[in-house]
């Protein structure tokens, strides 16, 4: 590979991935310095179902010049008492593990990076490891054992956190309460249109045929010679 060439490809990437996911409500992001390599986010919750609800949670993440052979790491920049939280903010997922099955771990190749991955399915997988933690190899293991035997105290400390973490919203930022989109009002021009269109769609004539078949009846089912079907049968 020619010198450069790994982090021009990341950068390229990265590119893409970002105009992406600029498009999403759940996810607010900044480069750090305009370095393309540099992430500052806000990953939103909005799931009236999530202990997190509504929280807007500061993460930062960082990436390689050979991303995306490499995958990249995801921090939180605030405390969450989360059973897959360290201390740090950084999380116990794998999706961030290096690519390839880990025989230790017992993750499968499938569970981990690839440069299938990006961007977005790691914070998806952020996104719903928040709501499903996996208890049976906690980073946090009072957090593991609240989530499992006192589920309505966990709940509590999640809200503390979303709590806390308002306080990050950037001045100015309306945070979603929904992630379903709002469909465009419908103007009076376009319901006229409608109407129209269906009107020239209608056909309220007689079939084709129809008009050359019942010519040879009259009101009373007589045909031309007067005489009724019940006298010819």
């Amino acid at each position: 590979m020619a010198p450069g060439a790994g982090l021009n490809g990341a950068k390229t990437r990265l590119m893409q991935e970002l105009g992406e996911l600029q498009k999403e409500p759940w996810v607010n992001i900044d480069l750090a310095n305009d370095n393309l390599l540099h992430w500052k986010l806000g990953l939103m919750v909005i799931n009236s179902d999530s202990a997190f609800n509504g929280g807007y949670f500061k993460a930062e993440m960082l990436f390689e010049n050979d991303y995306p052979y490499k995958p990249p790491t995801f921090r939180f920049m605030i405390p969450i008492y989360h059973p897959n939280v360290y201390p740090d903010g950084k999380l116990c997922i794998s999706i961030l593990h290096n690519p390839g099955e880990d025989i230790m771990s017992g993750e499968a190749a499938s569970e981990r990076w690839s440069p299938l991955q990006g961007v977005e399915s790691v914070l998806r997988s952020v996104l719903l490891l928040l709501d499903d933690p996996e208890i049976n190899s906690p980073a946090n293991v009072d957090a593991g054992v609240m989530y499992r035997d006192d589920r309505a105290s966990y709940n509590r400390k999640a809200g503390e956190v979303v709590q806390r973490s308002k306080a990050d919203i950037p001045a100015g930022f309306v945070m979603p309460t929904t992630l379903d989109a709002t469909p465009p009002p419908k103007s009076v021009d376009d319901e006229a249109a409608f109407w129209a269109e269906s009107d020239e769609e209608l056909d309220f004539g007689g079939s084709d045929t129809g008009d050359e078949e019942m010519g040879d009846f009259d009101e009373d089912g007589e045909d031309e010679d007067g005489a009724s079907e019940d006298e010819d049968s």
